[in-house]
């Protein structure tokens, strides 16, 4: 099939070389001319393990290729088209904004055949895969439909650092379909043939409405959210009675109604999805007037920012409040391992206050340092993780890289000016840098 995908960020770029590896004829299509230079160049514009490699391959076969955006006549034969922009927390509340998304639907629709043309062919299906408020299909549904066009929602599971396994191999398929009965039939059938190795595997499928799709997005987002805050909040408990929430979780994630993802404490959750997600459903639970309905979840996030106030403050407590020029090094900078994002990352977060105090950070990432340099200079960035570590009055923890886990303590401590290291993932074995002498701690345990 003949498919475009409108918008190559992180989104958007994996599931063009995803279906070009399908075997579908691709065109990914943005606004920003740098972005499309260099995927058309086989260059990642982001670290994702494994993308590269599809992107090089896709490219190579001829079935992908990259056009700057209103690109017209290349949309104007297209079969399905994805919508796959950004939907950001809105700069005067938290509210998501959708003029990516608008923008994006109209750019398709004036690319359209004639309406007639459109309806002889049964084509074309756009499919909405951007993480939207409930209501938004339905709200753009009209204008695709008189047009012509058949509108499906089918969101997206990414998971980053795994994005390129999660799109060729999901967990399950959501479309969320029209009400008219022969839409639905045609927006399926199409999406049926885009997915069938996929379905030919057997994952899951669930037709739905426009609503409950859009739902079940936000609603996974939401559960994952609480239970991350939920063990922080235990974390919390732990402090406060001696506890360890490490092996708190261990004999409760063995409760197969609970399970053990998801169920390690640190110093939270950040990152593009997450954060921003949390904090739209609540403002469109608002909107709706049921507000009360997702409530809890100002306490999700204010328990997850809780986190990172509790490393600063332990973090200035440990220099008896006198943190001014204190050499501090911090192993982490994207939201998590195996990323280069650092949207609302913890790590970051933490790196910049205890600059913001007087302190002296050095901050070492494998892949996210770049961006941190662009828009932090205030922040000493090495890449060499033992240099970084070198005359350090404490070191933190806060990105789980393997390179980090893996640190030998005893080669470390002849480094360090003071062994003092925080755990705030909980990662390390606290009795193996006890005994290599350094003074460790962990959140809650």
């Amino acid at each position: 099939m003949k498919i475009s995908v409108i918008g190559c960020g992180y989104l958007g770029a994996v599931h063009a070389a995803a279906m070009a590896q399908l075997g579908h004829e691709v065109i990914g299509v943005d606004v920003d001319a740098s972005r499309i230079e260099a995927l058309a160049a086989g260059q990642a514009p982001f670290f994702e393990p494994g993308f590269p490699e599809i992107l090089r391959a896709a490219l190579d076969s001829g079935k992908l290729r990259f056009a700057l955006a209103p690109a017209s006549e290349e949309l104007a034969d297209v079969d399905v088209h994805f919508i796959a922009v950004g939907t950001p927390q809105s700069e005067d509340g938290k509210a998501a904004n959708l003029t990516y998304v608008n923008s994006a639907v109209d750019m398709v629709l004036k690319a359209l055949p004639s309406s007639d043309t459109a309806a002889e062919a049964g084509r074309p299906v756009i499919v909405g895969k951007s993480t939207v408020p409930v209501g938004t299909a339905s709200a753009l549904a009209p204008r695709i439909e008189a047009a012509g066009a058949t509108l499906l929602w089918n969101p997206e599971f990414l998971r980053e650092g795994f994005a390129v396994a999660d799109t060729l191999h999901p967990d399950r398929l959501v479309y969320g379909l029209p009400q008219d009965a022969e839409r639905a039939k045609t927006g399926a059938a199409a999406l049926e043939k885009v997915y069938a190795p996929l379905l030919a595997e057997g994952i899951p499928l669930i037709k739905t409405s426009y609503p409950t799709a859009e739902l079940v997005k936000v609603a996974a987002n939401s559960f994952l959210a609480t239970k991350i805050s939920f063990i922080n909040a235990m974390a919390e408990l732990c402090e406060a009675t001696g506890g360890d929430v490490t092996e708190l979780a261990t004999a409760i994630g063995y409760d197969e109604r609970i399970g053990n993802k998801f169920l390690k404490a640190g110093i939270g959750f950040g990152g593009g999805c997450l954060p921003k997600d949390i904090r739209a459903f609540q403002a469109r639970a608002e909107e709706l007037g049921v507000e009360s309905a997702v409530s809890f979840l100002r306490d999700v996030d204010a328990i997850n920012q809780r986190r990172r106030d509790r490393v600063v403050a332990q973090a200035i407590k440990i220099f008896d409040r006198k943190i001014e020029n204190a050499k501090i090094t911090v192993l982490g900078a994207a939201f998590k391992p195996n990323s280069d994002d650092i949207r609302d990352s913890p790590a970051l977060e933490v790196a910049l206050r205890l600059a913001d105090a007087g302190a002296q950070v050095t901050i070492t990432d494998p892949e996210a340092l770049p961006g941190v340099a662009t828009r932090y200079p205030q922040l000493i960035t090495e890449a060499d993780v033992l240099t970084a570590l070198t005359g350090s009055d404490l070191v933190l923890l806060l990105t789980e890289w393997a390179e980090f886990v893996n640190i030998d303590p005893v080669q470390a401590t002849e480094l360090v000016g003071t062994a003092r290291i925080i755990d705030g993932r909980n990662a390390l074995d606290p009795c193996i840098w006890q005994g290599a002498g350094w003074s460790y701690a962990g959140l809650g345990r």
